[in-house]
């Protein structure tokens, strides 16, 4: 019993002496896999070179090389003897300028001249063919190593020889074959479980095994990647930076990059700055985090979009001053309608559309005060302004905004196609005549437009400026500078240049990432809602025309402040894409047709005296009274003095 106990203490003593001994075995592998890679460029440049001295070492180099070498002893023998015959003429002639001396020298020299041709063409032989590098190691380490020797020995004891000069020498020869050794050493490429084919061949081309032997090849040698990384966005490597090498030079490499590693054109590889100065990260967007995501249709709360990095919900919260960029087929539209949805659902919100363009304007025309026309588009800013400049006076002291409730509500406003409202600002002015009056000062639309954008956002008008043309040009932009100016919140789906992102997201665009000429489409953007948002691609939800026009009917705003008045603005319900008949004389008169009308009847003679009882702006007056005099409820004399109907058949 005592016997079989101690064998089996035996055996489970062997046992645990295996499994320690091979943990530390797998421990110290796994250290050496570690920090291979940093000694890899080590390596390979002493390979090459010494590939490149064994390719020299032919038979005829070798050849040239006892030539040179003959050539150049012929010619010390000869030096040496001219020396030697200089110095007797020397001494058996006082006179310097003696024929046997003058002779004498110029032997001399010519044989200095001929001694150092030679050693000139035995360097250019030793180098046409040169030592092994192996050689030249043995013969460095032999250099200090004897010497260090003999200063240990004549510095040590009997009881200890080993001093530092032998030991350093030692741990110079040591460090030397063990760089050399982990430099080679070839790690099993450990693939990450669940990989394409395609990102598996990609993180065997960023294993360091892989890379360092054919960097050179594409100009990349110094650098060394980490083993690519599996993440919900695809794969990522860290990559060391070595000599000359800044993350914004290797990012300028990504063409011979992304042939290093084989990976197809259209395959988003993006270059960023790493953790220090001498690191950069490769990603490889393989995969979107936002895949198996349902983004269609919309629903109150639902999310802008997920970001396709991180896979996180991206929400854009009402009242943000925003712009949005795209290219025409981006999906700048479809993205868009989401944020205008949340934007006139609620009781205390409201959503004024100017489309000139119409095609967005009247899929909102149940939920939306729309302007379309020039005119329409004067008038509803005209009312904006009066609308801020009434609330900023009711801010209270302490806070920075009006509180937003259904009596006051938030009015976003959305301009869908910027540049055509800066060209309708720019349309010449019909000047007045006999029949009828002059057009309004349509500059004044841009002019309300950037005051809304800088003082609106206290009186919770927040403005949101799409655009298909992303530039500050006079003739065709389609940004304002000013309302830019203004504007924190930028997105942007596919745009047509680099330059075009630079002006949505900044100077610093391409450096920072934001690259959103390189977007795919339709329905990827990119959202800078911050100086420290992160340049990732975001899938936005999609809203088309036909989920507006199903959304439930909402009030409309409209200001209709009564001349002489403080009356707050009133709300209008419109269905069915007209406006309902108003139920009494006293919704007609609040009109405004009605309240032209009335202002005729009541005595106003000229477009001025009606635009002054109505507090109407002249714009309006002028459309007002076109419909009238064209129903045949106002009348317009040769003199174009106003009259009713009623007044003229009396």
């Amino acid at each position: 019993m005592d016997y079989a106990a101690a064998s089996d203490k035996i055996g489970a003593a062997t046992k645990t002496a295996r499994r320690f001994s091979a943990e530390r075995i797998n421990q110290a592998t796994a250290a050496a896999d570690a920090i291979a890679p940093l000694f890899a460029p080590f390596a390979a440049r002493w390979d090459t070179e010494a590939d490149r001295r064994k390719q020299l070492r032919t038979p005829e180099n070798l050849k040239k090389l006892m030539e040179a070498q003959r050539r150049h002893n012929s010619a010390r023998s000869t030096a040496a003897a001219a020396r030697s015959q200089r110095a007797v003429a020397r001494k058996s002639n006082s006179n310097p300028l003696s024929a046997a001396r003058r002779s004498a020298a110029t032997v001399d020299r010519a044989a200095g001249k001929q001694a150092a041709e030679s050693r000139r063409k035995l360097r250019e032989a030793k180098r046409n063919y040169p030592a092994t590098l192996a050689s030249v190691a043995v013969r460095a380490h032999a250099g200090h190593t004897i010497p260090a020797a003999l200063a240990s020995y004549a510095m040590s004891t009997p009881a200890d020889w080993t001093m530092w000069p032998g030991a350093t020498s030692a741990a110079l020869i040591a460090a030397n074959v063990g760089a050399l050794w982990l430099g080679r050493r070839k790690a099993a490429s450990e693939v990450p479980d669940g990989l394409s084919a395609e990102e598996r061949r990609l993180a065997q081309r960023l294993d360091p095994s892989y890379w360092v032997q054919y960097a050179d090849e594409r100009g990349l040698e110094g650098t060394v990647p980490t083993p690519a990384d599996l993440t919900p966005a695809g794969l990522v490597s860290h990559v060391r930076l070595d000599g000359r090498w800044t993350p914004k030079t290797f990012r300028a490499k990504a063409d011979e990059i992304r042939a290093l590693l084989g990976a197809r054109s259209d395959l988003r590889m993006e270059i960023v700055s790493g953790s220090h100065g001498d690191r950069a990260t490769i990603t490889l967007r393989t995969r979107s985090a936002a895949d198996g995501v349902d983004l269609t249709g919309w629903a109150p709360g639902a999310p802008w979009g997920v970001d396709t990095v991180t896979g996180e919900p991206v929400m854009v919260p009402l009242g943000r001053r925003m712009l949005i960029a795209g290219t025409s087929g981006s999906g700048k539209s479809w993205s868009t309608r989401a944020l205008l949805a949340e934007a006139s659902e609620a009781s205390d919100q409201r959503l004024v559309v100017i489309d000139p363009k119409r095609v967005e304007a009247i899929n909102w025309q149940h939920r939306a005060r729309i302007a379309i026309t020039p005119e329409e588009v004067l008038e509803v800013t005209d009312e904006l302004v009066a609308e801020m400049h009434e609330r900023l006076e009711l801010v209270p002291r302490g806070r920075d905004t009006i509180e937003v409730t259904p009596q006051r509500p938030r009015i976003t406003v959305f301009v869908d196609e910027g540049a055509e409202v800066i060209a309708m600002s720019k349309t010449p002015r019909r000047k007045g005549s006999e029949d009828g009056p002059g057009d309004p000062d349509w500059s004044r639309i841009m002019s309300n437009l950037r005051t809304l954008a800088r003082m609106a956002r206290a009186a919770e008008i927040p403005l949101i400026w799409a655009t298909q043309k992303p530039t500050m040009d006079e003739k065709t932009g389609g940004i304002d500078s000013q309302v830019a100016g203004q504007i924190t919140y930028r997105a942007a789906l596919a745009l047509s240049t680099s330059s075009e992102a630079r002006v949505v997201f900044g100077e610093d665009a391409t450096d920072r990432g934001w690259h959103a000429h390189e977007l795919p489409m339709p329905g990827v953007a990119m959202l800078r809602s911050g100086p420290k948002a992160k340049p990732h691609q975001i899938n936005t939800r999609a809203f088309s025309p036909a989920d507006v026009i199903a959304l439930p009917d909402r009030p409309v705003w409209h200001r209709t402040t009564q001349a002489g008045t403080e009356e707050p603005c009133s709300l209008r319900l419109v269905k069915d894409g007209t406006a309902q008949a108003p139920a009494s004389r006293e919704a007609v008169e609040s009109s405004n047709r009605g309240r032209v009308a009335a202002a005729v009847r009541d005595g106003a003679r000229t477009p001025k005296a009606v635009a002054q009882a109505t507090g109407l702006n002249k714009g309006t007056v002028s459309r007002e009274l076109r419909a009238l005099v064209k129903d045949g409820a106002v009348r317009r004399g040769d003199d174009g003095t106003l009259t009713t109907g009623r007044e003229e058949a009396a």
